[in-house]
């Protein structure tokens, strides 16, 4: 790894000792899968049960990885990170809702970030989850190429036209959009429409991204195949990049409906493939934008040292790094120090409604180890220094 990655004065300069103390309790108690799972059972339950467990949760869980419940909540956080140049993505990180109404208000929340963010440097993008929009079962249905009743065609133009809405609203106010991916069985589906809004707004330059995740094999394939009917229709492609964070019930569905495996026989070959990716955008720059979502060092070097090597500047609009509020500061931090674009995706919403996003942390965090066990390393490393 880079030295460069092992400064924790640097990544853990605007934490206060509490709040290092926090992080160490937490990814200790992450580590252990027992705990974590016996931990996300009892607060399910405590929520559900309307139980007077949501001042405890904001105190440790919440407050570690979320800005806030509202964009207001958000500032001071923002404002601190900005201080050492790390950027903002503003993610309202409510999930799993089925409801025309709350998708509406998702819509409506979106278009309310992306006028926030217009006059908020520190606030470069904004982003929205395909399932916020509208349902899970909807984008699967057209994912399997299914026949939609009337009623189902007539939700699927309310999804068209929330998408539509929130990218022209991008467009306008020169907001670059983020649009999440999640599971493969609904993912076609988001990536014919986030395609489609490419194609309209990104004639000039790229407002809207989409998402490859990079433990699925076949995306390298796929890239190249949209590459080219982006030349040939003469729009931008715009691409965050991530590993991705539904493996486990990718591979549980695929063996028990015994169909291929969509995700890369294991880390060496998923770290080739997120590399190749990224290399294949960077050589095609000018057609191209890179949002390099990674927590691994080795990828976020390796960005780096491209840009370095090329007439690019570190500041180039077309190439940002951005990981989670709450983890890899070693990796945030250092690179904004090293002044290229960096921002972290900063979650909000109300507790309860979060905890989905939450829980997927926690348990992402516990499968692999390796994160975690790297987290506990710096911040120990970090108590040794500062003598706690």
């Amino acid at each position: 790894m880079s030295k460069l990655f092992n400064n924790t004065e640097v990544a853990f300069a605007i934490k206060s000792d509490s709040e290092l103390e926090r992080a160490y309790f937490l990814f200790r108690m992450i580590k252990s899968e027992p705990l974590v799972k016996i931990g996300t059972a009892v607060t399910k339950f405590a929520l559900n049960a309307s139980l007077p467990v949501e001042r405890l949760i904001r105190a440790t869980v919440f407050d570690h990885f979320c800005g806030g419940v509202t964009e207001e909540d958000c500032m001071p956080i923002i404002d601190k990170m900005f201080t050492k140049n790390v950027h903002s993505v503003l993610d309202y990180s409510v999930e799993g809702k089925e409801e025309e109404a709350q998708f509406e208000y998702a819509k409506e929340k979106t278009l309310k970030i992306i006028n926030f963010v217009n006059e908020k440097d520190a606030i470069p993008f904004a982003v929205f989850k395909p399932t916020g929009f509208g349902r899970f079962g909807l984008y699967q249905k057209i994912t399997e190429n299914k026949e939609l009743s009337p009623a189902e065609k007539d939700e699927w133009e309310r999804v068209v036209a929330r998408y539509d809405a929130v990218a022209k609203a991008s467009f306008e106010n020169n907001v670059p959009l983020l649009i999440d991916a999640e599971e493969t069985w609904m993912q076609k589906a988001a990536d014919d429409l986030i395609e489609q809004m490419m194609e309209k707004y990104n004639k000039e330059k790229v407002i809207v991204f989409g998402t490859l995740q990079l433990y699925r094999h076949d995306r390298l394939d796929y890239l190249k195949r949209l590459h080219s009917r982006a030349n040939l229709k003469g729009y931008k492609i715009g691409m965050k990049l991530v590993r991705g964070a539904y493996m486990e019930k990718e591979r549980e569905r695929a063996t028990e409906m015994n169909y291929q495996d969509p995700i890369c026989k294991d880390k060496p070959t998923t770290d080739k493939n997120y590399n190749e990716v990224m290399q294949y955008m960077f050589d095609n720059l000018e057609d191209m934008a890179i949002f390099n979502g990674t927590h691994n060092e080795d990828s976020s070097k390796l960005l780096m040292d491209m840009i370095d090597k090329s007439d690019y500047t570190r500041t180039d609009s077309r190439l940002w790094f951005g990981q989670l509020y709450g983890m890899s500061d070693n990796i945030s931090f250092s690179i904004a120090k090293e002044d290229f674009n960096v921002a972290k995706y900063l979650p909000f919403g109300p507790v309860k409604d979060v905890m989905p996003y939450l829980i997927r942390r926690a348990e992402e965090n516990t499968s692999v180890a390796g994160q975690t066990n790297r987290e506990l390393e710096l911040i120990r490393a970090e108590r040794k220094r500062r003598k706690i």
